[in-house]
């Protein structure tokens, strides 16, 4: 039996988004029902969004899945971009929980999936 894929979701919203999520597990349980994992990264809006998930980090999240864990200067070999530049975006991902660091200095994505959901309003 295969594992099941660590997926990660991406949600445009504000606090009250957060709220509704917590309240609803908290119903779930109280009711017999099972906790369920979930993994979500929330950001107030398109443009904070587009601000953490630049294209060039999301070249840098998309390359390291392919490759699997490096080491930050590896990385940025691969990318052909300048080390600094990618150790600021390495650690800026790590902080948002997009990577993980590993054993030996090596840096990996954390998820297997990445589900984006924006709502064009309430």
């Amino acid at each position: 039996m295969g594992r099941l894929a660590k997926r990660l979701e991406l949600r445009v919203g504000g606090p009250g988004d957060a709220l509704d999520r917590f309240e609803a597990a908290w119903n779930r349980r109280l009711e017999g029902g099972r906790a369920l994992p979930l993994a979500i990264l929330t950001l107030p809006d398109l443009p904070a969004l587009l601000k953490q998930l630049s294209p060039a980090r999301w070249t840098l999240l998309a390359r390291l899945r392919a490759a699997g864990p490096l080491s930050v200067y590896e990385l940025a070999r691969q990318l052909q971009r300048d080390y600094k530049n990618v150790h600021t975006d390495v650690k800026r991902l790590i902080e948002l929980g997009m990577i993980e660091r590993r054993a030996e200095a090596a840096v990996a994505v954390a998820w297997d999936v990445v589900r984006a959901e924006l709502r064009l309003g309430d």
